[in-house]
């Protein structure tokens, strides 16, 4: 059973990000502060859920959420400032969105650069605890996959409908044929082979 809040009171937004470990496309985070009394039996992890589930959830979250953002941060900038860095920045760019300010963070992980006047707290497997960190994984992964089957279009021969930009044997193998896209993240190159 999911947690609603981790500070009672105060308009708390939950942080994830999706992506953070594929060799090309984007670092996507989202932010989303939920009612207190949210709940869905669906919710959880979004590395837990099916697609299908993701995909009805999606909706419903956009729907129940006092407010919710999605951003991403594309291949260029995570190989110029690094893929942690990019994720941290993701996330920052999706509370800046968010239509309703929020009071407090809670964000997924270990590692978060502060927002200045606004707490936070970093909960590692937050997104399996809390449901509004839940919920952001969930925009934030189906936001991505949707990206990846947009850019899969233009680069068929990488599999992204499939793999997503995840480092599957099949995705390795297509850059070993074909090189990297303009989508890949060169600073992942090593990984390449």
């Amino acid at each position: 059973m999911l947690l609603n809040y981790f500070k009672k009171d105060v308009r708390e937004a939950g942080l994830d990000e999706a992506g953070r470990g594929c060799l090309a496309g984007p670092v996507v985070a989202a932010a989303v502060i939920l009612p207190n009394n949210f709940y869905h039996p669906l919710l959880n992890d979004s590395k837990q859920l099916s697609e299908k589930d993701r995909d009805l959830l999606k909706p419903i979250i956009e729907k129940e959420a006092v407010a919710y953002a999605v951003a991403f941060c594309f291949p260029e900038e995570i190989d110029r400032i690094n893929i942690l860095q990019a994720s941290v920045q993701a996330m920052h760019k999706a509370v800046a969105a968010l239509a309703v300010a929020p009071q407090h963070l809670i964000v997924d992980g270990n590692y978060f650069k502060s927002i200045p006047h606004m707490p936070h707290q970093c909960i590692v497997g937050g997104d399996g605890k809390y449901a509004s960190i839940a919920a952001a994984s969930v925009l934030a992964k189906t936001a991505r996959d949707a990206y990846m089957k947009d850019l899969h279009g233009q680069h068929p021969q990488y599999g992204w409908a499939q793999n997503k930009g995840y480092g599957t044997a099949a995705h390795r193998l297509a850059l070993q044929q074909h090189g990297p896209s303009p989508f890949h993240r060169r600073s992942f190159r090593l990984q390449y082979h």
